[in-house]
């Protein structure tokens, strides 16, 4: 454990980021879980849960919980994945 004074503040800060990104992220996974699914089965609901799955990602991005581009990588996989299932090509 910390000695120093700012050492243990330093603990107290990055405990309280961790725990609000696990949030974040835990949020990100459901959305992106949802999206997925309601593309494989009803293509009219997999455009909104791509909107949401999109929004989060890019505040998640946006707040530094993910980096940019890893937030774009998703993004971008994920829609190409909805577009394809709406298109009515096989995935």
């Amino acid at each position: 454990m910390a000695n120093h004074k700012s050492a243990l503040k330093r603990v107290r800060q990055s405990e309280k980021r961790r725990l609000r990104n696990k949030t974040v992220k835990t949020r990100i996974k459901n959305l992106v879980k949802a999206a997925r699914e309601s593309a494989a089965q009803t293509p009219a609901q997999s455009s909104e849960a791509l909107q949401a799955a999109v929004q989060a990602l890019d505040k998640a991005a946006g707040r530094g919980v993910l980096h940019r581009r890893t937030a774009s990588r998703r993004i971008a996989r994920l829609s190409r994945l909805v577009f394809k299932s709406q298109s009515g090509s096989p995935a």
